[in-house]
């Protein structure tokens, strides 16, 4: 079974983890590939990280994917434009007008932690059911489970055990990622897939959340890079 994580991040400050050692402890913990996340950059700032990005993946022999995050609704806008500049389109989750844009675009393929910083847990039935519709999915992110602790903790779990039971109703794709931030942050597959059982999710769906449902992100990233491709279920045919 091949493992994905496609939301990590990293800096190139001086102290902080490296790409090359987020992807090395990455493969050393039995991940296929990972996708690297960014927000928006200048188009040199752009070409400098994808040289980068392949010159890691050759060192480490690790599959590595760029991502993009859209912060607000103004950023989410832009996905259909630089939809080809990037291999994945997350959505920072928590504000409830981001949750709903994002789960009503079909060019965004994950909404990170929706309950980020809420009371509530982001999403409602009728979210989860466009989540579906529009093939988004819904993130648990363990950084934010392990970033914080009693109450905050608590509710935290409480919100993404919801998400998990709104998500599972209405057919909406769960995915499971670390949004770790350095190569300490990074998680053993197999212990996301155990935190993922106790949240509620059965052993079946908590291994396909961190193989399939990425594995078919990935796969459908690589039709949309094809030149015929305009939309969903529409492309040119030559």
């Amino acid at each position: 079974m091949k493992f994905y994580d496609l939301h990590v991040h990293s800096v190139f400050s001086e102290g902080e983890s490296s790409l090359e050692e987020i992807a090395s402890v990455a493969k050393k913990l039995g991940y296929t590939g990972i996708c690297f996340t960014t927000y928006i950059l200048r188009k040199r700032e752009e070409d400098i990280l994808k040289t980068e990005i392949e010159r890691v993946k050759n060192n480490i022999g690790i599959e590595i994917f760029l991502g993009f995050e859209a912060r607000n609704i103004r950023e989410l806008k832009k996905l259909a434009s630089i939809r080809r500049n990037f291999d994945i389109l997350l959505v920072r989750g928590g504000d409830l007008k981001l949750n709903r844009a994002a789960v009503e675009t079909p060019q965004v393929d994950i909404l990170t932690h929706p309950e980020y910083e809420r009371n509530d847990s982001g999403l409602n039935h009728v979210l989860a059911k466009l989540a579906s519709k529009n093939n988004v999915a819904i993130e648990i992110n363990f950084r934010e489970i392990l970033a914080t602790n009693g109450y905050h903790r608590a509710k935290v779990l409480k919100n993404i055990r919801q998400n998990i039971l709104l998500a599972k109703k209405y057919n909406a794709p769960i995915i499971l990622c670390s949004g770790a931030i350095s190569h300490y942050e990074l998680k053993d597959p197999y212990f996301m897939i155990s935190m993922a059982v106790q949240l509620g999710m059965s052993l079946k769906e908590a291994k396909i959340s961190i193989s399939k449902v990425p594995e078919g992100i990935i796969n459908r990233s690589a039709e949309r890079r094809d030149k015929n491709w305009i939309m969903p279920g529409v492309k040119v045919i030559e």
